[in-house]
């Protein structure tokens, strides 16, 4: 099979997980501690993929001018991003309780929670399917933890966006079209940056870990510490332990 088939397939099926996490939502009552607690775990599966897996290598491959370039403009591309579309109505869209605002509560909250989503998941679906241009296969690290932390975001997005009264149509349309936009950022992940100098690869691996940990404080951590409080770290520390231990496995 291609290579730029398997990173549309592998970015699809990651992005997958957020459909499984909504469908959960959607027709199973899950309990707002246990969401917080998963979102907790994905929160420190991320970060220790993004340390050990993203950051280390393009400090590997591309130097630390690079790496630490890349950070910071991931993180404040992220931030300025997520700013603008708080003010329309996305700042909880990976709450699970009644923090999202309906559409008649704010008009147009609908649109730019969809692209909030968009947001979150782009960069780590563009780092998976570079992964696969240093031709050892896919990372498989990187791979379970995004497929591991996509599933508490799709189980708590969808449960706050059922108590703000959308549609199962919304619901379910948005995190299929995150799930494709997922398939097509690894592709391009792979199709644009094969052959590319080991310093763009680094620059382009630590711009989309800047955006992933930056993620992960805006708007995981926050959810997570709502409900499982002192016990937040604990679980964030056993997600970056499994993470971890899968990328040394």
């Amino acid at each position: 099979m291609p290579l730029w088939v398997q990173a549309a397939l592998w970015g699809l099926l990651s992005g997958g997980t957020l459909v499984v996490g909504a469908a959960i939502a959607w027709w199973v009552r899950v309990p707002r501690l246990v969401i917080a607690s998963v979102m907790a775990f994905g929160a420190g599966v991320l970060i220790s993929a993004l340390s050990f897996e993203l950051v280390d290598e393009a400090d590997r491959t591309g130097g630390l001018g690079a790496t630490v370039g890349g950070l910071a403009l991931g993180a404040a591309a992220y931030v300025a991003a997520n700013v603008v579309l708080a003010t329309r109505g996305a700042r909880h869209r990976k709450r699970s309780g009644d923090e999202q605002p309906s559409e008649d509560e704010q008009s147009g909250s609908g649109a730019a929670i969809a692209v909030g989503a968009l947001l979150d998941g782009i960069p780590e679906s563009t780092v998976l399917g570079l992964s696969l241009t240093s031709g050892d296969g896919v990372g498989v690290a990187v791979l379970a933890a995004i497929a591991i932390s996509n599933l508490p975001e799709g189980l708590s997005s969808a449960a706050g966006m059922k108590r703000s009264g959308r549609s199962a149509a919304f619901v379910f349309g948005v995190w299929g079209a995150i799930a494709v936009a997922s398939g097509l950022a690894a592709l391009l992940g792979y199709t644009l940056l094969d052959g590319a100098s080991p310093e763009a690869v680094a620059l382009i691996t630590a711009v989309a870990a800047g955006a992933i940990l930056a993620m992960v404080a805006d708007t995981m951590v926050p959810e997570a510490f709502e409900r499982t409080h002192v016990f937040t770290g604990a679980l964030c520390a056993a997600g970056f332990i499994v993470a971890f231990a899968i990328s040394r496995a």
